[in-house]
């Protein structure tokens, strides 16, 4: 068993990359750069290239059994101001892999969508997945075009796929320089002793997972086996909502040193409130999350301290 995993050097993939090595599985990871936060893994193969490469990811995906689909080139928030490189540097570019599993006979194709943005403005919350999908960034809209395309390739080329959307992925290794991700955000400025900015009034809501649970969604999803006609279409979060004055909260507990806070002007980007009904995967995939947000944070604090930053 072999499993490739584009955008292996990143956040949630070195922690995928972890997981999948405990579980004896032969990894590949193709990235453009090497990790930031990880050493290279003895017995992971480094693959260095472009995903917008024909070539380079026709190599990647050769003898792949499962291929899990992370890179991505836009955020939520700066979306919008480019939609055009926005589908055409992950849109594009992704069909362009799906066709390289389907001709190499892939087993499992597992795509990282987005929990926090498919969606759109909730109508109701706890969020399940047949919920409404009306997205209000360009990013949302073009993850789910992904999704789609993963349905008509299976629907074409029996392509077996298994869809992540997944919550607010925190924990170690998240870049604390980064400009998305509270927590490791939030954390990263309380370690250089500079104040945590929160847009809005604090109240605004979202679903936070661990990213060691994220990374076992991944791979419950690679293991899954559905029926012809059973969900391929999974939310992976940890199905409890918190505020961002909730969040900061939380840090004080942790942290040992100051936290202070400013507070800017709202952003339209922003949802009032995201929550992931996560039954589903419970039920299908035989997968929960396993740790609380308290206890995440502080292995998160503890890496942070780690890089001399505080």
């Amino acid at each position: 068993m072999k499993a490739l995993v584009i955008g292996g050097n990143g956040f949630i993939g070195t922690a995928l990359v972890d997981q999948l090595i405990e579980r004896g599985i032969k990894v590949r990871v193709f990235d453009r750069y090497p990790s930031r936060f990880k050493d290279p893994v003895d017995g992971v193969e480094y693959i260095t290239g472009d995903f917008a490469n024909q070539g380079e990811v026709h190599q990647a995906v050769a003898g792949s059994n499962w291929v899990f689909h992370l890179a991505y080139t836009t955020l939520p928030e700066t979306s919008n101001e480019d939609p055009v490189y926005d589908v055409r540097s992950n849109v594009i570019d992704t069909i362009q892999l799906l066709q390289e599993c389907c001709e190499n006979d892939v087993d499992k194709f597992v795509f990282v969508s987005s929990g926090g943005t498919v969606y759109g403005v909730p109508q109701s919350v706890p969020i399940k997945e047949e919920h409404p999908t009306d997205p209000i960034c360009s990013y949302g809209i073009t993850k789910l075009t992904i999704e789609k395309y993963l349905a008509l390739f299976h629907h074409t080329k029996r392509l077996e796929y298994s869809v992540a959307r997944i919550a607010n992925p925190y924990g170690e290794r998240q870049n604390p320089n980064a400009r998305q991700g509270a927590i490791g955000v939030f954390l990263g400025c309380i370690a250089r002793g500079q104040p945590i900015t929160i847009y809005g009034d604090g109240q605004v809501v979202r679903d936070f997972i661990y990213i060691r649970d994220a990374a076992e969604g991944l791979i419950a999803c690679a293991d899954y086996v559905p029926g012809p006609d059973a969900p391929r279409v999974f939310n992976v979060g940890s199905g409890q909502g918190y505020s961002l004055n909730q969040i900061v909260d939380t840090l004080k507990k942790v942290v040992d040193v100051e936290v202070k806070v400013n507070h800017i002007p709202g952003r339209a980007v922003d949802v009032p409130s995201n929550v992931l009904d996560i039954e589903l995967a419970r039920k299908l995939l035989k997968w929960e999350p396993k740790v609380d947000l308290e206890t995440g944070v502080k292995h998160a604090w503890n890496w942070i301290k780690s890089l001399s930053l505080v």
